[in-house]
């Protein structure tokens, strides 16, 4: 341990061999099942969330919105390459901000991320109760309410993660590929009945055009939805204590997976837009592969099957953020950031149990808020608004990490980085503009707004529970030792 006093700000309470052995994790993954964790997180928005970005900006706004994000994310991407084997914590983001800024630095990362990967899954569990709802409906003509789907399948999978790591990582990379063989079928089978005109049919308003029906400020309103191709691909270094070489993996598992996502959002974006019904309907859907699947195969059982089998999209991106939430929760737990009974690990299995447990629960009880909050949300789509409330998080997060990645170079070049970013300090200025511009126009679009405004009410509250209580209750885990020991060596308080 080191012998030098923490900053003022916090105060250490030095925990003995058997707390960590009760929060003890175990070490599985390689590149692949890396890469798919962190395609398999994000996948699901080719498959619902999205294509709400045709409403609020049009086919071209969403586009030029897409383009802008993929170069966000590209960005992001190379920091996160670089930072993550040189920190190789389960704290990831937290990691990150904790080293280069302090525990308020590194809290307000970890906060962040929190809300995004608690919220995302509820998004996600949305899209999986209307692609099943219409499914059900289809094949059997009953209608089951969507909060049960999401029960349902909350238990499912948090059951799943909890039963083991190795168990997790296996379904994780077996589901990833499924759900991009479901895409590769849909993108052939659309191909010939991509049209640009079904594409540019949303009307657009006074003064605008086919191609931007919402004007300058439709590209805007996209920016979040656009976010939904990429969102989660961020979350890999938070595997860094389960992974056998994080110093090798993380890297190249970051940097396929964002090549591999790169390519489905422009298909998904054209191909899902240009079909039958059309943008117009595609953008007000819950299961818009669904609608994409009549047009190809046509009504009836076929369709509702191929619908079936693409709930395997939004199920890989739900089971991987599962594992998000859960490594998030236990690693803020651990070092006393949240309260710490939510990181003790099953004795057995060596999973955080109560963290998953505890992050199902509060997204459950969101979407439940949302689903019937109508008189304070109004008539906006449920997944909508998640969405926008998911978004809010990240790009905090994401201008966070940033941040961090600049402060890493300037004030502690001398950490080993097996990995340097060839976009150096230019890339992390041009991801965490890009993240501030989208986090100003959440609070811009009225729709989304009430929620977005919950989300920092959360974010405040979590701020005052820490000034107030968990600052004083801190203990030495790997990540906050490894940052102590950094910050003496740079002379940062």
């Amino acid at each position: 341990m080191s012998n030098n006093k923490p900053p003022a700000s916090v105060s250490y309470e030095i925990q003995d061999k058997a707390y960590f052995e009760k929060r003890g994790l175990k070490r599985y993954a390689g590149v692949w099942s890396l890469w798919a964790l962190g395609v398999g997180a994000v996948i699901s928005g080719d498959f619902f969330g999205w294509n709400f970005g045709l409403t609020s900006g049009g086919f071209g706004g969403l586009l030029v919105a897409t383009v802008i994000i993929s170069v966000m994310y590209v960005c992001l991407c190379y920091c996160i390459a670089e930072m993550s084997p040189a920190l190789p914590h389960t704290g990831g983001a937290y990691s990150f901000g904790r080293t280069a800024m302090g525990p308020w630095g590194g809290f307000i990362t970890g906060l962040a991320e929190n809300m995004e990967y608690v919220l995302t899954p509820a998004v996600i569990v949305v899209g999986i109760g209307g692609y099943m709802g219409s499914v059900c409906r289809d094949l059997t003509g009953l209608e089951i309410p969507a909060p049960a789907w999401w029960l349902i399948f909350y238990a499912a999978f948090v059951g799943l993660n909890i039963h083991g790591v190795e168990v997790t990582f296996k379904f994780t990379v077996f589901i990833t590929f499924l759900a991009l063989g479901i895409l590769a079928v849909f993108w052939i089978g659309a191909l010939p009945h991509f049209s640009l005109e079904l594409a540019l049919d949303i009307a657009p308003d006074p003064g605008h055009s086919r191609w931007l029906p919402r004007g300058v400020a439709g590209i805007a309103a996209a920016l979040p939805f656009a976010i939904w191709f990429y969102l989660a691909i961020e979350q890999l270094p938070l595997a860094a204590e389960e992974s056998h070489d994080p110093q090798r993996d993380m890297p190249k598992g970051i940097l396929y997976g964002i090549l591999t996502l790169i390519i489905a959002s422009f298909l998904t974006l054209f191909l899902n837009a240009g079909i039958a019904p059309g943008a117009a309907e595609v953008g007000k859907s819950s299961d818009p592969l669904f609608l994409a699947f009549k047009t190809i195969f046509g009504d009836g059982v076929g369709a509702s099957l191929l619908a079936l089998i693409a709930v395997a999209g939004l199920v890989a991106s739900f089971h991987a953020i599962i594992f998000a939430y859960g490594r998030n929760i236990y690693s803020l737990s651990r070092a006393g950031y949240f309260p710490r009974w939510m990181s003790y690990t099953h004795g057995k299995r060596k999973t955080p149990h109560v963290a998953l447990i505890v992050g199902a629960v509060l997204g459950y009880i969101i979407a439940l808020i949302i689903q019937y909050g109508k008189a304070i949300f109004g008539n906006v789509p449920v997944g909508a608004v998640l969405l926008n409330m998911a978004v809010f998080g990240a790009v905090i997060a994401y201008i966070m990490q940033m941040v961090a990645f600049l402060i890493l170079r300037l004030k502690h070049g001398y950490i080993k980085r097996p990995y340097r970013s060839p976009l150096g300090n230019a890339g992390a200025v041009v991801a965490a503009v890009i993240a501030l511009v989208t986090l100003v126009f959440l609070f811009l679009n009225e729709e989304y707004r009430v929620g977005v405004y919950g989300c920092a009410l959360w974010f405040v509250a979590g701020l005052i529970y820490f000034a107030v209580h968990g600052r004083h209750h801190m203990v030495l885990s790997p990540e906050e030792e490894f940052a102590q020991q950094q910050r003496e060596k740079a002379n940062l308080p």
